[in-house]
């Protein structure tokens, strides 16, 4: 299997995760997800294009002028890669949240379901 494959299956995914408009987010989904593929980390579970996109859509609403950036290399075999990411201020450049995910692929490249984990996060009041 080409490495290549991973790479473009995680960067579709950012693409997903670093659209602007629902409209996007949806269209970035399909194309990164099969339909019934899965997303689930210690927030949510779910299941589904539309699903997806709705905890997709939460996070950009929870954190306005940021973006997801790729952190570090992706390592892969067979049909699971994991990688680390972080989320980015575009104001000042802090990444106040990050965290590694692993993905397995369908057949076609899109993923089939993520198995996400938090490793930084703000504190809580």
């Amino acid at each position: 299997m080409s490495e290549n494959r991973y790479g473009t299956a995680v960067a579709r995914y950012f693409e997903a995760w670093n659209a602007g408009s629902g409209e996007q987010i949806a269209k970035a989904v399909a194309a990164a997800w099969v339909e019934d593929g899965t997303y689930t980390d210690p927030l949510a579970d779910v299941a589904g294009h539309d699903a997806i996109a709705a905890v997709i859509g939460g996070a950009r609403a929870q954190f306005p002028g940021f973006s997801f950036r790729l952190l570090g290399e992706v390592d892969g075999h067979h049909d699971i890669a994991r990688f680390g990411w972080e989320l980015v201020s575009a104001a000042d450049g802090t990444a106040p949240v990050a965290g590694s995910d692993v993905i397995t692929l369908a057949e076609d490249g899109r993923i089939r379901a993520v198995a996400g984990f938090l490793d930084r996060v703000p504190p809580t009041a």
